[in-house]
């Protein structure tokens, strides 16, 4: 092994009082509750109760797991499916596999449907809300390194990463000692940096009607479609690139085109996070 590279942890799990907590799940559950916290104290400097926030998210939380998981299983069929496979580990979240792009397509689903609901205006809960979404993928990806998945190519870097010599998702052939690039560790502060850059942005430019979260979209494409191509875990190649590669560029152009359209049509400010008609009433109840 390298002198200077990075150890595995030992365990992707730990017990308490009989049961296996998954460090994968764990690093997800932190995720969203970072995200949640960032999201009220937001929603209450636009103006609007910060219970919104979970109004909605009770929605868009299980339609974005459930999304990621469909998108992921979809685009690692050999890994459930086949002879030998059991198709119950379909369901093992916990054991890692959530593709992002489709826990942002289903959580959007589930957050055009809470706020709906909540009486917000969908844009302005994804304004709103995209700064933690960024910083709660970073923390989940330490899940990935817990689990000892989705790592790199082999390096010779002093920071790459040890991987088990027994772990499947090993190449046969690889010899003993090689280390991979920590594909984890950069995704993890390519989204610490996306969620400074919104949070700066925000209150620079003040974005609102979906711009921030369109420069959300651009931001974390282009982190994604370059840190996809160092991944060695099997996917599908269309033309050359890799299925999250191909949707790292259409998500990162449906971002542009999201901020082109909205820069163009709203440019005035945004007055109320609230549908017309569904605002507070500020009134004083009649006795």
């Amino acid at each position: 092994m390298h002198h200077l590279s990075i150890p595995s942890p030992p365990s992707n799990s730990f017990t308490v009082f009989g049961f296996d907590i998954h460090y994968y799940a764990m690093f997800i559950l932190a995720g969203i509750v970072a995200a949640l916290l960032i999201g009220v104290r937001r929603m209450k400097l636009r103006g609007g109760e910060g219970g919104l926030i979970l109004d909605i998210a009770i929605w868009a939380v299980p339609f974005g797991i459930i999304g990621g998981r469909i998108f992921h299983v979809l685009t690692h069929t050999g890994d459930y499916f086949g002879e030998g496979k059991q198709l119950i580990k379909v369901l093992y979240v916990w054991e890692g596999g959530l593709a992002i792009f489709g826990a942002i397509i289903f959580g959007l689903i589930g957050a055009a449907i809470g706020a709906r609901f909540a009486g917000v205006r969908l844009t302005s809960f994804l304004d709103i809300i995209v700064p933690g979404v960024i910083l709660a993928q970073g923390i989940g990806r330490w899940g990935n390194y817990f689990n000892q998945e989705l790592f790199g190519l082999p390096t010779t870097l002093p920071w790459g990463l040890q991987i088990d010599s027994s772990n499947i998702a090993i190449p046969q052939g690889m010899p003993i000692g090689t280390v991979y690039l920590p594909t984890f560790a950069y995704e993890f502060i390519w989204d610490i940096v996306g969620f400074a850059l919104l949070i700066w942005l925000d209150r620079k430019f003040e974005l609102r009607w979906g711009k921030l979260f369109a420069l959300y979209l651009v931001f974390y494409s282009i982190g994604r479609f370059w840190i996809e191509g160092l991944r060695m875990d099997p996917s599908d190649y269309y033309f050359g690139l890799r299925t999250n590669q191909w949707s790292a560029v259409f998500a990162g152009l449906i971002g542009l085109g999201v901020f082109l359209y909205q820069r163009r049509n709203h440019t005035g400010t945004e007055e109320s996070v609230y549908l017309p008609g569904r605002e507070p009433s500020t009134g004083t109840p009649a006795e």
